[in-house]
């Protein structure tokens, strides 16, 4: 059968046109037994969004050699929607032009499956997910898709002689679902939202009783990661009413940006079935709600010495290259905050004295400040710590822009500022206060246009306005 199978992906448009190589080939044949083996009846074949939201078709096992072979094809709509799902580009006068393509009568895209990422659905474990590329159909990579801008920004990095780990922290909150909403009425777009009651009473961080309290909950999502090799390592109770964090262990930036929106996806789900509501929201509205962020953990390798060049020799000080990448990371921090804090929500997060940023600064193992510099004599997990994105990014753009940011400031050789014991200090550059601002700042951002291109730059801010 491998064989025949082989044959059938060789002669198909994926191989034809270049998509697959010889080793995706071999690699697709073995997954399509190894799906027979593992008595798997569906595949949930899906991509990342522009919010970072999964979205894909789902197919019986029978169907995936074809699919191997010529890709399936979805509405390239998917690619064009806002927070609301709506598509906000005009796709019926032919006026829209992406990728030098127009994107025009809701026409396909095609879904390429990545056969290393499959995983078996633990809550439901006759189902498998298999991560796709998204391509036009002459084979060509859609360069403003999640995994195409992050491969930019990774294969940039590569080329200065770098590469960067990346580790996951990610606050989000679980409630009891009192109302579905599910009246005719409420199905509008957006649908009114579901009604709901805490977990636990929050306000006591990190003790044992609260822990206690949604053990079970806490050990369902922890297993189901595990199985699905996200590689938890820790999960604990955050500082708010049923707030929950949970970190992963540190890897490249693609793994990780698929090990988040598995994540978010996985909680989403898992919770879904046990009557209650997960919810990243960055400021939920609700009474006595805590914010949550996401703070991304990032470390430099140079590709020749495998050394971590953020390891200083006298520790909380700064290499050359880490007051580079922070000086890069400040740099354009404005502009970046459309990539890592992209809903109109998340601005209600910077504010004072709340564990997260508002201002343009950084610090030493300071957790108000923008980034917080973890830097230790000898540590080869030395590494800094940006504190501004939230759960909500699209986490292929939020990581993408700490990648071309600090490699900026690498460029440069940029000298980071004086770091800062206050924080919220009022004299400090803020950071922006509204998601126009920061559409703003990101569309005047000479390096977005230079690294992402122009074409990037005003597709993302059209669907942000």
């Amino acid at each position: 059968m491998n064989d025949s199978v082989i044959g059938k992906i060789k002669q198909g448009l994926l191989a034809t046109t270049g998509v697959y190589g010889a080793d995706d080939i071999r690699a697709a044949a073995d997954l399509i037994e190894k799906i027979s083996s593992n008595n798997i009846e569906t595949v949930r074949l899906m991509f990342a969004d522009p919010h970072g939201i999964l979205r894909g078709k789902t197919v019986t096992s029978r169907v995936m050699p074809g699919v191997f072979a010529a890709g399936i094809g979805v509405p390239s709509t998917l690619l064009l929607k806002d927070t609301a799902h709506k598509t906000v580009f005009d796709v019926w006068s032919g006026a829209t032009v992406l990728d030098g393509l127009p994107f025009d009568g809701a026409g396909d895209l095609l879904l390429v499956p990545n056969p290393k990422s499959y995983r078996v659905v633990p809550w439901s474990p006759h189902s498998a997910i298999v991560l796709c590329d998204v391509v036009h159909r002459s084979g060509t990579s859609v360069t403003f898709s999640s995994r195409s801008v992050l491969r930019t920004a990774v294969a940039s990095l590569a080329d200065a002689g770098y590469e960067a780990t990346f580790g996951l922290e990610v606050e989000f909150q679980v409630f009891e679902r009192l109302n579905d909403s599910l009246e005719h009425e409420q199905a509008s777009m957006p649908p009114i939202a579901v009604q709901t009651r805490n977990l636990t009473q929050g306000w006591q961080y990190l003790t044992e009783t609260r822990y206690n309290e949604v053990e079970d909950l806490l050990d369902t999502l922890r297993r189901h990661s595990d199985a699905m090799g996200l590689e938890p390592r820790t999960m604990e109770i955050e500082m708010g009413p049923s707030q929950f964090e949970f970190t992963f262990e540190p890897s490249d930036p693609l793994e990780q940006a698929d090990r988040f929106v598995l994540f978010r996806t996985l909680v989403k789900e898992v919770c879904q079935r046990r009557g209650l509501h997960a919810t990243f929201m960055a400021k939920p509205k609700l009474a006595n709600a805590a914010a949550n962020g996401w703070h991304i953990h990032q470390s430099l390798h140079s590709i020749d010495t495998k050394r971590n060049v953020f390891t200083p020799q006298t520790s909380n000080t700064l290499t050359k290259d880490a007051s580079a990448w922070i000086a890069g990371l400040l740099t354009h921090a404005q502009a970046s905050c459309l990539l890592t804090t992209p809903t109109v929500n998340g601005y209600k997060r910077y504010a004072p004295y709340q564990l997260a940023p508002n201002c343009v600064q950084w610090g030493t193992d300071n957790r108000g400040a923008m980034i917080r510099a973890l830097l230790y004599a000898g540590d080869e997990s030395s590494r800094i710590e940006n504190r501004a994105p939230d759960t909500t990014a699209n986490p292929y753009f939020a990581m993408a822009a700490q990648l071309l940011a600090g490699l900026d400031g690498i460029k440069r050789e940029a000298v980071a500022p004086a770091m800062t014991s206050t924080p919220y200090d009022e004299s400090a550059t803020k950071l922006p206060s509204s998601l126009i601002e920061a559409v703003e700042a990101f569309e005047n951002s000479k390096l977005y246009k230079d690294t992402l291109g122009v074409e990037f730059v005003r597709y993302l801010a059209h669907i942000k306005r």
